[in-house]
């Protein structure tokens, strides 16, 4: 398995964490900007504070960017099926 496999299933055992955590979220994109945000400035601030947990909180990102996609994914179904 490649090391870019490796991480995507780092990606997405992260993604069941969230889902785990929170349940199914469904926030308007503005929203979803602003966590996604969130976890960036933590990714910078671990990059500033020279913090081990930079890595750590890039899969975050990613995840996080990943349930975005998920969430449009979803309320564009939803928009197809009332057509």
């Amino acid at each position: 398995m490649s090391r870019q496999q490796d991480i995507i299933k780092e990606i997405i055992a992260e993604r069941k964490f969230q889902d785990e955590k929170w349940g199914e979220q469904n926030h308007p994109m503005g929203k979803w900007l602003l966590i996604l945000m969130e976890e960036v400035g933590e990714t910078t601030r671990s990059v500033l504070d020279e913090d081990i947990h930079f890595r750590h909180e890039m899969i975050q990102v990613a995840a996080v960017a990943l349930a975005a996609v998920e969430c449009w994914d979803r309320k564009l179904q939803t928009a197809q099926n009332k057509e």
